[in-house]
């Protein structure tokens, strides 16, 4: 029990704690938001200096304080891109009529700086690890980065949920390059392959009684979980109401971090793209109502483990 269940448990508290933590930050008033950036930062150089000390240690202990490491520096990324302070060089909605080529590349512009620090961060935990025997962070951050591609993507392409109600409103126009529809060819890719590397991953953590592999293969299963949860719609706030409170007080939006306003005629950036031939049976009066300008959706996000489009 002890082998599996204290790294089961670990993890599973860790993701939803430091997960609760980033929504209340960047959703506290913004006077406050000098502290809330330092603090990141500070917690981010601690993380690093964590797996600078640990990098030749294999012991258990440090395994769990570079999972929690990786964690940590994983938030200090997402920090930064919820409060809108790294995103990208197109900061408005989506022009509506977009399609194709068009609507990559703005998607692409909207995030850009965020996924360039995201790799940054990562170069930095590889620099810190170097040589070492204690490679957790890196399988950690790694499983991060790229479960939270495939969201992005899959949340592109069309997803029948959303779940964008933990977006903060600094960066609501991001929510204008999602896009509802019934499934997309890569939801299933996605699926598929992340369950077989979970399960060949939780092979190997038994084989080898290995708390680190546990700790990433809990990991990879709550990404996996996050993605199910863009096919059933069920209320993934409640998960982090706690986290959620912070933003209802007044001035709770950052100075000149508020999302962009269309121009007369365009979509606001409060609202979804909708897809209308493919959007299934999530595509009801309310919806159609939204996607004509007259009714917003879910003001808010994923995360994704993962958590960015």
């Amino acid at each position: 029990m002890t082998t599996f269940g204290i790294p089961i448990l670990f993890a599973l508290f860790v993701w939803w704690f430091s997960t609760g933590i980033v929504l209340y930050v960047v959703g506290m008033p913004r006077r406050n938001l000098g502290w809330t950036i330092g603090g990141a930062g500070l917690l981010f150089v601690v993380a690093i200096w964590v797996l600078v000390e640990t990098r030749s240690d294999p012991g258990a202990f440090a395994t769990y304080a570079t999972f929690t490491a990786a964690i940590v520096a994983w938030g200090f990324v997402e920090v930064l891109f919820l409060t809108g302070l790294v995103t990208g060089p197109r900061r408005s909605p989506c022009p509506p009529g977009a399609e194709g080529w068009q609507r990559v590349r703005f998607a692409v512009e909207a995030i850009l700086y965020h996924e360039l620090l995201l790799l940054a961060v990562g170069g930095v935990i590889g620099l810190a690890t170097w040589g070492g025997d204690n490679m957790i962070a890196v399988w950690t951050y790694a499983v991060l980065w790229i479960m939270r591609l495939s969201a992005k993507l899959n949340l592109f392409l069309g997803v029948p949920v959303l779940n964008d109600g933990l977006l903060p409103e600094a960066i609501g126009f991001i929510k204008t390059y999602f896009r509802r529809r019934s499934t997309n060819f890569l939801f299933p890719i996605s699926i598929a392959g992340t369950a077989v590397a979970l399960l060949l991953l939780a092979r190997e953590a038994v084989i080898d009684q290995s708390t680190g592999l546990t700790l990433i293969a809990t990991l990879l299963a709550l990404a996996l979980l996050e993605h199910v949860f863009m096919v059933l719609p069920l209320p993934l706030e409640a998960a982090w109401g706690w986290g959620m409170k912070s933003r209802a007080r007044p001035g709770a939006t950052h100075p000149g971090l508020r999302p962009a306003i269309a121009p007369a005629g365009q979509v606001p950036a409060a609202f979804v793209d909708v897809d209308m031939e493919n959007a299934g049976p999530a595509l009801g009066p309310d919806t159609l109502r939204a996607h004509r300008g007259t009714r917003p959706l879910a003001s808010g996000l994923p995360r994704q483990i993962g958590d960015g489009p």
